[in-house]
């Protein structure tokens, strides 16, 4: 009992290190880029999302070297894409005086569309790989350098869109005026090490709670694993939402879920035994096309702008990524039982 009780001390313990240290990592990061002078939409969709994706970049490194464990690498990537979707349910409940999607740019829709795309072609390369159709050049797939180009494409895009719109410098400004950027920086640093030694070792955490609980690893790493590698989205999101600076948490999310499919290609690019797509469960590609869904769902939503509330809770937007996400919950469980 005490050894149960220990597994789950230590998952708590993960979570709390990764959910304070990625708010503060995301905080001085948001200073410096101030400080700087950077565009600061910019800096959410690209900057804050990559530094809140920080966990994900670790537990996946350390999850397919020194854990050898594969399928929590992907099972992360993939849950913690769908886990961020479902925080836009949370933030249009906290957002009372209207809708989050009447009040957010349209201007999401362009992250949230290269999202559908790199999920769906990773999702496409996962049924490949389980039908023994994959290419290689050593053990790297082919497809790795192919998400990694379009990877680059969104942020590039995305960058030209940005400069276009000459929006307000930011809805959060100000927020670090009493922090000097030498200081900015120190926290930023010591932030980094406390989610690089939290998120190194998260991986065999998992790894004892699935042989503990009798789950297999892809379950894991899609729903417990995600979900604390995805807290400092969460935290900052909210954080955001309670400024007033709706657009810079909606960003930080469709920003993050690009960022994990880059994740996806450098997990590949560690894992030695072959392409990291050829040694997972193919229950995985349930969840990336639950984060299609999700992505599509999110999309209507925007273009859409319902203001109407179901029960005066959330739009139905929300309600119809609530309940896919409850479905591949659901599914992820009984498909890896």
């Amino acid at each position: 009992m005490n050894n149960d009780m220990n597994v789950w001390l230590q998952f708590a313990l993960c979570l709390v290190l990764i959910g304070v240290a990625g708010y503060r990592l995301s905080l001085y990061g948001d200073i410096i880029a101030e400080r700087l002078r950077l565009s600061r939409s910019w800096v959410g969709v690209v900057m804050v999302a990559s530094v809140t994706s920080l966990p994900e970049l670790v537990t996946g490194v350390s999850s397919v070297t020194a854990a050898q464990a594969p399928n929590i690498a992907v099972g992360d990537v993939m849950g913690s894409c769908v886990f961020n979707l479902l925080l836009i349910v949370l933030l249009d409940f906290l957002h009372r005086k209207e809708t989050v999607y009447t009040r957010a740019r349209v201007g999401h829709v362009l992250s949230a569309g290269f999202g559908v795309v790199l999920l769906g072609f990773a999702a496409t390369n996962i049924v490949l790989a389980q039908a023994g159709m994959v290419w290689a050049v050593g053990h790297v797939g082919l497809y790795t350098p192919a998400i990694l180009l379009l990877y680059a494409l969104a942020m590039r895009t995305l960058f030209v869109y940005e400069q276009a719109q000459e929006l307000p410098v930011s809805e959060a400004a100000g927020l670090g005026r009493a922090v000097t950027l030498r200081r900015a920086v120190r926290g930023y640093v010591l932030a980094s090490v406390v989610v690089v030694a939290a998120g190194i070792w998260l991986p065999f955490v998992a790894v004892d709670l699935a042989e503990l609980m009798g789950w297999r690893q892809s379950f894991v790493g899609t729903l417990f694993v995600a979900t604390v590698t995805s807290v400092p989205e969460a935290v900052v999101s909210l954080a955001a939402v309670r400024i007033g600076a709706l657009d810079m948490a909606l960003g930080n999310l469709f920003g993050s879920n690009l960022f994990n499919m880059a994740i996806l290609a450098v997990d590949d690019l560690f894992y030695l035994p072959g392409p990291l797509l050829s040694g997972i469960s193919p229950g995985h590609a349930v969840s990336a096309l639950a984060a299609i869904m999700m992505s599509g769902i999110a999309i209507i939503g925007l273009f859409y702008r319902a203001k109407k509330r179901v029960f005066r809770t959330v739009g139905w937007a929300s309600l119809f990524l609530l309940t896919v996400y409850v479905l591949n919950t659901f599914l992820s469980y009984f498909f890896e039982r």
